[in-house]
C-alpha cells in the first residue's frame, strides 16, 4: 500500500505536471493566457493521479503505469514543441 501511495505522490506529480502543461499549451493563443487555468487544474490532476495509483494491483505496477503515463505526457509536450504546434 505504501508503494502505491508513494507512486501516486511522486510519479503522480509528473503526470499532473504533464497534464497541466497540455492544459496550458493546447488552447489557441499564447500559453501565457492559459497559465492560471493550468495551475488551478494541476491540483485536481495530481489528486486523480494519486487515486489512480490505487487502481493497480501492487506498487510496482503503479510505479510502472504512472511513470509510463508521465513519460507519454512529457513526450507529447516535447513532440508538440518540436513540431512547433505550440507557441
Amino acid at each position: 500500500m505504501w508503494a502505491r501511495a508513494l507512486a501516486g505522490l511522486l510519479a503522480g506529480f509528473f503526470v499532473a505536471a504533464a497534464a497541466a502543461g497540455l492544459v496550458a499549451w493546447l488552447p489557441p493563443g499564447p500559453w501565457q493566457s492559459a497559465i492560471v487555468a493550468s495551475m488551478i487544474a494541476f491540483i485536481p490532476f495530481w489528486m486523480l493521479a494519486a487515486l489512480w495509483a490505487f487502481a493497480f494491483r501492487n506498487g510496482l505496477r503503479a510505479w510502472a503505469g504512472l511513470s509510463a503515463a508521465a513519460a507519454l505526457g512529457f513526450g507529447l509536450l516535447w513532440l508538440l514543441r518540436g513540431l512547433q504546434w505550440v507557441q
